[in-house]
């Protein structure tokens, strides 16, 4: 068991911040441990300083059991009694209603949460948002429910890695809830006005912004007063982080399917219509699909276009010479056609979703795990079965691929050096996602630009 001595410096440094701040972001690289971080300090404000007597955690589903594992690690932590509150809503009910000190819930069930316990059946003083960027849509049901119950909380914590993954937009719901509007402004339409310009307009609709000049920096000094933000590479000693593309080519004639899908696409769209946020993500899609080599029709059915992406994993599972293999997969097509090649091949494989599939990658006895960025990309703690993670298709979602690669680049791996691959299909959308991902630049006008030049 760990002691509270083992805690690294800026651990330390970050516990203190949330006892000294009612209201405080901790933006830290996945990896640098804000569980323990929240944990330590949530100990200290319950039992030493008696400023809170129940705590609620909310987070992604799959993340809540890592709570109550971090607590069985530490020593000092033991004595903190912790109940998870996920399954049916007469499971919820009874778990939320034990004896405890934390309560860690869904984020996906805050609205039915409010629903139920508003009012006086409200208990709980101090609020831990374990993945802050989950609630950056101010338009969300989840976001407008807990935005009511902020006022009934004294001490609020906000946990994440990727607060602005889609633009300084993003940062207003986030802080408007930690802080309740007191630094960004209690209205995003202000917010809008004092930091941002219409960019990509059509008469009176505003499809996008950008950033004021020097909106960035103004922003960033409004919220250091509550923020800590630091990146792993900057406290502690991390393994070389390896990425690199697995480069694929479409034969003559499959390339002339993909540039003939495309072609439809482009005229599936009016002459004298902009693309929008809308139907760039759905041509951006039909394309990437494409790349990948399989493409949903429109009565549903799969058009397979090529293996090639298929053969190169195979390459890499080769070379892998038994070692556990990542595999990040995006469409249901694809995780199929993945299944179908390992059975083909007679290589062992689990989908990560499950804690017995977590236990069984960490033990090394899957050779080849396939996860959702979706449902995979936070919290879990997959370092200890491999070190190699190949993304069979790309996504948009920065933050998704930031944390889907934290699984393995992370505190705690054991290997030097951990290597991402991307299988990237030439001359396709693929080259410009992951250009985009590697110059963090994945932002909508970012999906738009790169539709419009696949589309020409």
């Amino acid at each position: 068991m760990l002691s509270r001595e083992q805690l690294h410096g800026y651990q330390t440094f970050a516990s203190d911040f949330i006892i000294e701040h009612p209201a405080s972001a901790i933006l830290l690289d996945c990896g640098c441990g804000k569980t323990i971080i929240t944990l330590t300090a949530i100990k200290d404000l319950l039992f030493d300083r008696f400023e809170v007597q129940k705590v609620l955690v909310i987070c992604p589903i799959r993340v809540a059991a890592v709570w109550a594992e971090e607590i069985e690690k530490w020593e000092h932590l033991q004595g903190l009694r912790l109940s998870i509150c996920v399954g049916t809503a007469s499971q919820r009910r009874n778990a939320l209603e034990a004896d405890s000190d934390i309560y860690v819930i869904n984020r996906d069930v805050v609205p039915w949460l409010v629903e139920n316990y508003s009012g006086s059946a409200w208990k709980w003083d101090m609020l831990v948002i374990d993945e802050l960027s989950s609630f950056k849509n101010s338009q969300a049901k989840r976001f407008k429910s807990l935005l009511k119950m902020r006022p009934k909380v004294k001490r609020i914590v906000g946990l994440t890695g990727t607060p602005s993954s889609n633009g300084l937009m993003d940062l207003w719901a986030e802080y408007r809830l930690l802080d309740l509007g007191e630094r960004l402004g209690r209205f995003i339409g202000a917010y809008r006005a004092q930091y941002f310009r219409p960019e990509k307009t059509n008469g009176m609709v505003v499809y996008s912004y950008a950033p004021l000049p020097g909106a960035e920096e103004r922003i960033y000094k409004r919220i250091s007063d509550m923020t800590v933000s630091l990146r792993c590479t900057d406290v502690l000693q991390m393994p070389e982080l390896i990425s690199v593309p697995y480069e694929v080519s479409m034969s003559p004639k499959e390339k002339q399917v993909y540039d003939s899908l495309k072609k439809d696409l482009v005229l599936g769209l009016e002459t004298d219509q902009e693309i929008t946020a809308a139907n760039a993500a759905a041509l951006s899609g039909k394309l990437t699909q494409i790349a990948n080599g399989a493409v949903y029709q429109d009565d549903g059915e799969v058009l397979v276009v090529h293996d090639k992406k298929l053969d190169a994993l195979e390459d890499i599972i080769e070379a892998q010479n038994g070692k556990p293999l990542l595999v990040a997969y995006w469409y249901r097509h694809d995780l199929e056609r993945i299944e179908a090649r390992l059975r083909k091949i007679g290589v062992g494989y689990s989908k990560i979703d499950t804690q017995n599939a977590i236990i069984r990658w960490n033990a090394k006895m899957i050779p080849v795990g396939l996860i959702h960025p979706a449902s995979a990309g936070h919290g879990l703690n997959l370092q200890a079965g491999g070190s190699t993670l190949v993304w069979f298709g790309l996504t948009w979602s920065l933050e998704l691929y930031i944390q889907t690669n934290a699984r393995l680049w992370r505190q705690g791996q054991v290997s030097s050096t951990v290597v991402i691959q991307h299988i990237i299909t030439k001359d396709t959308i693929d080259e410009r996602i992951l250009k985009a991902l590697q110059k963090k630049e994945v932002t909508q006008d970012a999906l738009m630009a790169a539709v419009k030049a696949e589309l020409g």
